[in-house]
């Protein structure tokens, strides 16, 4: 057997509610070892600067830049992924000397591939100087200057992870603030791509709409009780988005809750939900030939609404990613570890059927402690 590296991975996510950390082992390739995982949500002012600086970045041109707010988001955000280490290290037992490499997603606020940025804030050497661990960071930049989309990442990973789920072709799907597929052949060809909103604008239309504060509908219960309006998901399907073919992908704000203003909030809330369905099912579609199950992972299987909306317009079974034998709320951490392992190894993350990437491309900054 190769040798195996023992990788922490971090993620924060579109729909900005904290940090997800996992840890596994792995050989970059087939073996995958899956340790521990924790949340770390953020605190409201950390999701406010976090928001601010995602208004702010529509304005830059260049990559590297980091005026005002945004700089302030970026140490922030720094700052509280190495706290979150130290915490899961002491919480888990772990032993520092014993972790090869940080896969350190940041955070995105600006995907414009089209335009071949995208900006995902974020300090690596300071990361790396504060853990005293290596970090690889900033995984999106060379597919995108290269001509690709950027996104999704985690398929090389999904296709590893679901080596032990029977029947192909299999979807992997995850349902964060942006809802994106990844589908797995019997050869293990890859197909991926966004599909259109996940989670994002039902989380904003509930902290807006529901009550005592909500950031999600929990359980589904505000949807449950509303009725889905037709007509608006008719027009979210004709937007040129869904017929085009992949690659693709998008930004957090390229949809807005435009789509259901003046709904009251329940009929808000369940319009959404079929909205993202209908977006997961369209890019299904799109592929040609329909997967024998679907695996959901992220956020938004724990909405039942919006699993049975998703399972009704695919016509497809689909499971959760625990009933898969994942966890689903750790699959995207794992995925930067598992991808910050094949970056060292100068192995492909990339590749042309999921990012458009002109070819197999590795990617990713390494930061080591002695060089921060």
């Amino acid at each position: 057997m190769a040798q195996l590296t023992r990788a922490i991975g971090l993620m924060s996510g579109t729909s900005m509610d904290g940090i997800d950390i996992a840890i596994i082992e792995t050989d970059g390739r087939s073996v995958v070892k899956r340790g521990a995982c924790r949340t770390f949500p953020y605190d409201s002012a950390c999701r406010a600067l976090l928001g601010e600086a995602v208004v702010a970045a529509r304005e830059l041109e260049d990559r590297a830049a980091r005026p005002g707010v945004i700089a302030e988001a970026e140490a922030m955000l720094t700052e509280r992924h190495a706290e979150a280490v130290e915490e899961f290290i002491r919480y888990e037992a772990l032993e520092r000397a014993s972790i090869d490499v940080i896969g350190f997603h940041g955070q995105t606020v600006l995907h414009r591939p089209e335009a071949r940025l995208t900006v995902q804030i974020g300090d690596g050497p300071a990361l790396a100087k504060a853990l005293q661990i290596p970090v690889v960071y900033d995984l999106r930049a060379h597919d995108v200057e290269t001509g690709g989309q950027g996104a999704p990442l985690a398929p090389v990973y999904h296709r590893a992870l679901a080596s032990g789920v029977s029947g192909r072709p299999l979807v992997v799907l995850n349902i964060g603030g942006v809802s994106n597929i990844t589908w797995i052949g019997d050869d293990g060809e890859l197909v991926a791509f966004d599909t259109g909103p996940g989670g994002a604008l039902l989380d904003d239309w509930v902290h807006q709409h529901g009550s005592d504060g909500a950031r999600f509908d929990a359980d589904g219960a505000l949807s449950a009780t509303g009725k889905v309006d037709a007509d608006v998901v008719a027009r979210f399907a004709a937007h040129p988005f869904f017929a085009q073919p992949p690659p693709k992908s998008l930004d957090r704000n390229a949809f807005s809750l435009d789509l259901v203003s003046g709904l009251s909030p329940a009929d808000g809330a369940a319009t959404l939900c079929a909205l993202s369905a209908e977006g997961i099912a369209l890019g299904i579609e799109l592929i040609g030939k329909a997967p024998v199950k679907i695996v959901a992972c992220g956020g938004g299987r724990k909405n039942p609404v919006l699993m049975k909306m998703l399972a009704e317009r695919t016509g497809v079974e689909v499971l959760t990613a625990e009933e898969a034998g994942f966890d689903g709320d750790s699959v995207e951490a794992e995925a930067w570890a598992y991808m910050a392992v094949r970056s060292r190894l100068g192995l492909g993350i990339t590749f042309p059927g999921t990012t458009g990437a002109p070819y197999e491309l590795s990617g990713g900054v390494l930061a080591e402690p002695s060089a921060a």
